[in-house]
């Protein structure tokens, strides 16, 4: 009998091919012979990926995400927390005005390369890549609708959103440290 390693398939899947993923365990599965078994298998490893969330992926504007304060010297920033994996997959697409003293914080699970690309996304922004003690890395300015990658310059947990240009306009940089409860001390 083949053995499908499903530890494996979580390396696999991506928000974009999740669903795709998931039929084809449930044709596998069905061609070993796992019946009804196998389909139920297949149907929690595809909720266990976040297939019920990506299939509620809208074409709206996120607006009630909780929000946290966060203190860049003089500046506080009022920053809505993407925190799951489909609240950053959607983050600030969509959104046709945000006000200059608000933001967007992605949140990750653990330190790593992160890249954004702007794909729907209508406002230039600037992406603040931040260490885990909320010191910037880089800062990385990103055009509207484009699918070029900006990446952080090392591993980071963080990354916050802001208008274009405005960490530039506060003379903020890379090595500045931002102060929230988010950010280890």
């Amino acid at each position: 009998m083949d053995m499908i390693d499903i530890r494996s398939l979580k390396n696999l899947i991506s928000p974009s091919n999740c669903m795709s993923v998931a039929h084809k365990v449930v044709m596998r599965l069905s061609a070993m012979g796992g019946g009804v078994f196998g389909v139920l298998v297949a149907s929690l490893v595809g909720a266990g990926l976040g297939v019920g969330s990506v299939a509620l992926a809208q074409d709206q504007p996120q607006l009630n995400l909780p929000r946290v304060s966060i203190t860049a010297g003089f500046y506080q920033i009022d920053a809505q927390v993407a925190q799951t994996p489909s609240q950053r997959e959607i983050g600030l697409m969509f959104r046709q005005t945000m006000p200059q003293h608000e933001g967007m914080i992605f949140v990750f699970e653990e330190p790593a390369m992160q890249c954004f690309w702007m794909k729907n996304t209508h406002l230039p922004l600037s992406a603040a890549f931040i260490a885990d003690n909320g010191e910037i890395v880089n800062i990385e300015d990103m055009k509207p609708y484009s699918t070029n990658s900006h990446c952080s310059a090392r591993p980071v947990r963080f990354v916050l959103e802001m208008q274009q240009g405005w960490f530039a306009k506060k003379n903020l940089k890379a090595g500045f440290k931002l102060i929230a409860p988010l950010f280890q001390k």
